[in-house]
């Protein structure tokens, strides 16, 4: 049967149809729902408080190396350079500048993600704790410019390298020195899909307000609560943004192929390597008629690498991606899944999170996505501010994962990760916010001491 399988995805597409049925095969019953989460943090020497590099007594390498060694992980290689790892479903990969990431498996309820979570974080810190490595949850790298920021040996990150600077001012910085929190959540059919998709857009902006956590750049405040969700406005606006089409009338399956196909490749990976493809079309791909590859048509395996080079605040595959979070400590990345499960994953929740959002303009969308990196939860909204609307969102949520009942073994149910989310919003002051004041006081300055004080 794999064998089958991946000859399948080895064929060459012959038609748009294909690309729809990729994605209605994500298609799952309520009972088969799961949740996927991943995560990215800083890693950095503790002596420098500089990016790891790649190779190295102490890097990168060193701590994939280890990790597969001591935790029974198995490499993941391109060419001589490991580059990842997998093991049970799960699988740790790297980021442009070196960012470790977790994408964890899919898990039935949220006990479940948050013991992934802290198992890989323990395994983690026991390889680089030898090494002297530690990591850092926010979402911007703090205190290092763009152009000493190493570089890892993969070859899609060198094709982006070349072409993100021909299509916004950011785009170097969302791959070198931005980390995120994100989940990936199931859906039933293609109208469940749109409810979900339609409601998660536009609530993502409140999402960022509550885990705004990136204040600083080099060395300083920067003007931002969420540097990194600003970041994303001055990336790509082919393949980032808000996704007006998607609140249309007719939004489906084939309303978001439309979509990837119009945005412009990347690469094609051919024979272990990266052909350069950037800038050119996918529908052009499906005719035969692309530059990068004369003569090809592609497979299954290109669609699927294409889909994951768009950007948008959700994201669509065989499930729906939330990614409008920073990084953040040890607790926020349980936080992010148990938010967005209690209000997609409960049918009254969906309804009640759609009923918050369902009157919202285009402009209403864009001036929330503008205006939440800079002041969060504070920002002006109707006739109060995000912050109301964050606290109902988590009223709702909260109420979507107690009627969940999923019960860890002391008897608590998954509301308990909703615990840090509850205090920002009791608080009306994000981990940003804390952190600025911090700078401002007790640190008088001094970068060094965020280091110190809240690594993992």
């Amino acid at each position: 049967m794999t064998q089958q399988l991946l000859a399948k995805k080895d064929n060459p597409i012959t038609s748009k149809q294909q690309l729809i049925e990729y994605i209605a095969a994500g298609e799952k019953p309520r009972e088969q729902w799961r949740i996927g989460t991943e995560h990215e943090k800083f890693a950095f020497c503790k002596d420098t408080l500089r990016p790891v590099p790649y190779d190295g007594e102490r890097s990168i390498r060193a701590i994939l190396e280890a990790l597969a060694k001591e935790f029974g992980w198995s490499p993941i290689m391109e060419g001589e350079y490991i580059i990842g790892l997998k093991k049970n479903g799960q699988s740790i990969t790297l980021e442009p500048g070196g960012q470790l990431e977790l994408s964890g498996g899919t898990l039935a309820t949220l006990h479940e993600t948050c013991a992934e979570v802290g198992t890989h974080l323990k395994e983690t810190m026991a390889v680089s704790e030898k090494l002297g490595i530690n990591f850092l949850g926010v979402g911007f790298n703090p205190n290092t410019r763009r152009e000493d920021v190493p570089k890892m040996p993969k070859g899609r990150y060198a094709i982006m390298t070349a072409y993100m600077p021909k299509r916004g001012n950011l785009g170097l910085d969302m791959m070198y020195r931005t980390a995120t929190v994100q989940t990936n959540l199931d859906y039933a059919d293609e109208a469940d899909m749109v409810r979900k998709f339609r409601t998660s857009l536009a609530l993502q902006p409140i999402v960022t307000a509550l885990f705004a956590n990136s204040p600083f750049s080099e060395g300083q405040p920067n003007g931002y609560l969420s540097y990194r969700s600003h970041i994303w406005t001055d990336t790509d606006p082919d393949r980032c943004g808000m996704l007006p089409f998607v609140f249309e009338a007719g939004m489906g399956y084939e309303a978001y192929v439309d979509h990837v196909l119009d945005v412009p490749m990347y690469f094609v990976y051919r024979d272990g390597k990266y052909v350069d493809a950037s800038g050119q079309s996918f529908r052009d791909f499906l005719q035969g008629r692309l530059s990068a590859c004369p003569g090809e048509r592609p497979t299954m395996q290109d669609w699927e690498d294409h889909m994951s080079t768009l950007f948008p605040e959700v994201r669509l595959k065989k499930f729906l991606e939330m990614r409008g979070a920073d990084g953040g400590s040890w607790n926020i990345i349980c936080a992010l899944p148990a938010l967005w499960v209690g209000l997609l994953y409960d049918s009254a929740a969906l309804e009640a999170a759609w009923d918050l959002c369902k009157g919202w303009s285009l402009e209403d969308h864009d001036y929330l996505r503008r205006e939440v990196p800079k002041t969060a939860l504070k920002t002006p909204f109707g006739k109060g501010t995000v912050l109301d609307l964050a606290r109902d969102l988590l009223d709702i949520s909260a109420e979507g994962l107690k009627r969940r009942g999923k019960l860890n073994s002391t008897g608590e149910d998954e509301r308990i990760f909703l615990n840090s989310l509850f205090a920002i919003a009791e608080s009306g002051r994000t981990q940003a916010e804390v952190l600025l004041e911090k700078y401002h006081k007790e640190w008088n300055g001094d970068i060094t001491r965020l280091f110190s004080d809240h690594a993992f």
